[in-house]
C-alpha cells in the first residue's frame, strides 16, 4: 500500500486524516510504504521554459530578477527588484489554508511587499479576493482564473511562494518552487514537511521557511521570518542558488 510521502503515510494512520480508513490501514500498516513524488525537470526548467519572460539557470540568478519585472509590469504592480513578491497558486479551499491567508492578508499587505494570486474555487474567496484586488491595487495582483502561462511566470518571477495547507499528501508547488529559484513557505504537513526544511540563516542549512501550527498568527511569523532574511541580499542569494 503506498502514498505520496512518508509523512502522509504516517497520517493517514489518524482518525484526523484516514477518512474512516485508519483503522483498516493501521492493521495493515506494516505494508504501508510513503514514497515522496517528484516533478519531471524537463518539463520544469527555467534554463528551457519557452512561457517565461527571459531564461535562466543556477549560474545565471540575476535572469530570474528580469522575470521579476516583467511579471510585476505585466501583473500591474510597481517594478522593482528589492520589493518582495510573494506568489500563490491553487485552488481555492479550505484545505489549501485559504482561510489562514484571509486573516493576515490586510497587515501582511500594509508591508512593504506584492502578492500575486492565480487560482479559482469556493465562491466565498471570489469574493475576498475581489476586494482584496480593489483595495490593495498597488500592491496585490488577484486572478480568478486558470492559466498555466501566467503560473509558470509566477514560479519564475517570484521570491516566495506560499502553501499553508491544512493538509497535503504531498504538493508539487514546492517542488516547482525550488527549481525556479523561488523559496516556499509551508506548514509541515504530508510531503510538505518531507521536503522543504527550515533554513538557518547562521548555518545555512534548510532550503524554506516553515511552521508547524494550523494559525494564522504562526503563518505570519513565518513570512516575516522569511523577510527578514530576504533583506540579506548575499544569504538570500546563496539561498536560492542553493535550491536551484
Amino acid at each position: 500500500i503506498s502514498t505520496v510521502s512518508p509523512t502522509y503515510a504516517k497520517e493517514i494512520l489518524t482518525e484526523e486524516f484516514g477518512c474512516g480508513l485508519e483503522g483498516v490501514l493501521k492493521a495493515r500498516e506494516d505494508s504501508l510504504y510513503g514514497i515522496l513524488n517528484g516533478i519531471d525537470y524537463d518539463v520544469w526548467n527555467p534554463k528551457a521554459d519557452a512561457n517565461i519572460f527571459k531564461n535562466y539557470s543556477a549560474e545565471t540568478i540575476d535572469d530570474k530578477y528580469v522575470n521579476k519585472e516583467a511579471l510585476q509590469e505585466e501583473a500591474g504592480l510597481k517594478v522593482g527588484r528589492d520589493i518582495p513578491l510573494i506568489g500563490f497558486i491553487s485552488r481555492l479551499a479550505d484545505q489549501k489554508g485559504l482561510d489562514l491567508i484571509a486573516k493576515i492578508i490586510d497587515p501582511i499587505l500594509n508591508m512593504k511587499i506584492q502578492f500575486i494570486l492565480l487560482g479559482t474555487g469556493e465562491h466565498k474567496y471570489h469574493v475576498l479576493f475581489e476586494k482584496i484586488a480593489k483595495k490593495y491595487s498597488k500592491n496585490a495582483s488577484i486572478n480568478l482564473k486558470f492559466d498555466i502561462v501566467l503560473a509558470e511566470k509566477i514560479y519564475a518571477g517570484c521570491d516566495l511562494f506560499l502553501i499553508p495547507s491544512r493538509y497535503e499528501p504531498c504538493g508539487l508547488g514546492q517542488m516547482i518552487s525550488f527549481r525556479y529559484g523561488t523559496i516556499p513557505v509551508v506548514r509541515e504537513t504530508g510531503g510538505l514537511k518531507d521536503s522543504v526544511h527550515e533554513f538557518d540563516p547562521k548555518t545555512a542549512k534548510g532550503d524554506g521557511f516553515t511552521f508547524k501550527e494550523y494559525a494564522s498568527s504562526s503563518l505570519s511569523s513565518a513570512i516575516k521570518k522569511a523577510l527578514s532574511v530576504y533583506k540579506e541580499k548575499a544569504v538570500w542569494h546563496e539561498l536560492v542558488k542553493k535550491v536551484m
